[in-house]
């Protein structure tokens, strides 16, 4: 739970409140010009209504150079940045032919693999000569191939399950998998913090959900407890099953989760546990197993486990792994295996070369060399930015560290002043985030260097001095403090 200043909740509020005011006094305006002027629209209504076109006119539009920015390279430690400028106050952006080479502290690059790598790039750039890019076809018609079965065995093997079954996109794979294992009658029990594919694909089954407060197990347990003893709507039957859905990394807080503790209510109350893994999967742990290999917790006791591919793996995707009969089961009735196109033979090459490197199956040791300094740099930069006096979010091990900015004002700020000095970062708003909880989330990667650390520090120290998000107190530094030490006080002698 995150506890806002009382002035910065108010100043938020008060920013918020000016931007709305204004651009509703230029929207009356903006309808006294319209009402002189013929209507395009021949009896339609206007696609886009109230507040979602206001959102994106007045709010949106004018920090939405901060979003989106094209590149022009491989997402690795450094990338090419592409220059965009525009004539009409933001309404529309141009590219330039120039970029910028910066250090990029956006991209979910966890472990390096993004960018070509000695053992991997080979091996896809062959598939791609031998399966070509796309299957064209879906993976129950001619979409099948032998990369797609050993991908799916690799994976199975890696996460610790019997069986699993892929995808050729990660987010279709939550909100395509849940309407498919759960229904009508059907209870489903979410953490407030979800990724929206969760609450889309939550939505979409049909079964009633009730939302536990983020990361509470304690919480949990009681709206399991009052849900079980009112039972479904209306009829008060007993619900037909229970899923409780986590991630093991959340997205947006850089927080680990509870999940010892989560499934020991679970198995207490007969629920069955999701756990969504595509931040933690090949990024924590010791081997690079996730959140259970992390925090301890056997496989067997996580009934469903998703993951995707887009973050530690360089690829694209993502996985359902669970007992022979779920994986078969899905196999026969979920969308996105019987209608979707397989996922890419490249991209599936690339999983598997990266799950290899990973355990060491390339004959070399870098994939415990990458998750060594995934875990170091993770946790020295957290640090750093926390003796700063910045409020970081989340654990330690964990690579995302959302930087707190509040005010709306500071978003385009933190991220033009930090371009400018050629460190790219990210920064998230409403609707991603609650209205006042505005963030700037930095992701580490293992390819970062330690050099590269040092300067992201000192551009966004400078930054967070600018713009005035340094929310506590700064620890003084080493040097600082040898000095008190060696500078004498007024009630004391000097001997040489």
């Amino acid at each position: 739970m995150i506890t806002i200043p009382y002035l910065t909740a108010l100043t938020t509020y008060f920013s918020y409140g000016l931007l709305f005011a204004f651009g509703q006094f230029r929207d009356f305006f903006r309808n006294i010009f319209d009402w002189w002027h013929a209507s395009n629209l021949e009896g339609y209504a206007p696609i886009c209504l109230g507040l979602e076109d206001f959102y994106i006119r007045r709010l949106y539009l004018r920090i939405q150079d901060c979003f989106g920015r094209p590149i022009a390279s491989a997402p690795d430690a450094w990338f090419d940045v592409v220059e965009r400028y525009s004539n009409d106050n933001n309404k529309t952006l141009k590219r330039t032919d120039k970029i910028s080479r910066c250090l990029n502290l956006g991209s979910y690059n966890y472990l390096g693999f993004a960018a070509a790598d000695e053992y991997c790039t080979p091996r896809v750039i062959d598939s791609l000569c031998r399966f070509s890019a796309s299957t064209c076809s879906t993976r129950v018609e001619g979409g099948t191939t032998t990369l797609h079965k050993e991908l799916e065995e690799c994976v199975a093997n890696f996460v610790g399950k019997p069986a699993a079954v892929v995808f050729g996109m990660g987010y279709v794979t939550n909100s395509a998998i849940l309407p498919v294992i759960i229904g009508r009658g059907g209870l489903i029990i979410s953490d407030s913090l979800n990724h929206n594919s969760i609450v889309n694909g939550a939505r979409g089954s049909g079964a009633t959900i009730r939302v536990f407060q983020h990361n509470t197990p304690s919480h949990l347990e009681k709206v399991l407890r009052e849900q079980i003893a009112d039972g479904q709507p209306r009829t008060h039957r007993p619900w037909k099953k229970i899923i409780v859905v986590v991630e093991g990394i959340y997205s947006m807080e850089g927080e680990l989760c509870k999940l010892p503790e989560i499934i020991a209510i679970c198995k207490k109350y007969k629920a069955y546990v999701y756990l969504d893994e595509a931040h933690s999967i090949g990024a924590v742990g010791k081997t690079g197993r996730g959140v259970c290999e992390l925090l301890g917790v056997d496989t067997a006791d996580v009934d469903i486990m998703m993951g995707t591919f887009t973050k530690s793996f360089g690829s694209c995707g993502g996985y359902i792994a669970g007992s022979k009969e779920l994986i078969q089961y899905l196999k026969y009735t979920c969308p996105a295996h019987l209608y979707a196109t397989s996922i890419s033979p490249p991209a599936a090459q690339q999983i598997i070369s990266s799950i290899k490197v990973i355990l060491g199956e390339d004959g070399s040791s870098r994939g415990a060399q990458k998750l060594a300094r995934i875990r170091e740099n993770s946790n020295f930069f957290r640090s750093e930015l926390q003796k700063m006096g910045f409020e970081v979010l989340g654990d330690n091990d964990s690579p995302i560290m959302p930087i707190m900015l509040y005010n709306p004002a500071k978003i385009p700020a933190f991220s033009r002043e930090c371009l400018k000095q050629n460190v790219a970062v990210v920064t998230v708003a409403f609707p991603a985030t609650p209205l006042l909880l505005a963030r700037a989330r930095i992701c580490i990667s293992a390819s970062h260097t330690k050099e590269d650390l040092l300067k992201a520090l000192e551009v966004i120290s400078q930054v967070g001095d600018m713009v005035g998000i340094k929310y506590f107190p700064a620890e003084p530094n080493k040097q600082q403090q040898d000095q008190q030490q060696q500078q004498p006080g007024k009630d004391t002698i000097k001997l040489d």
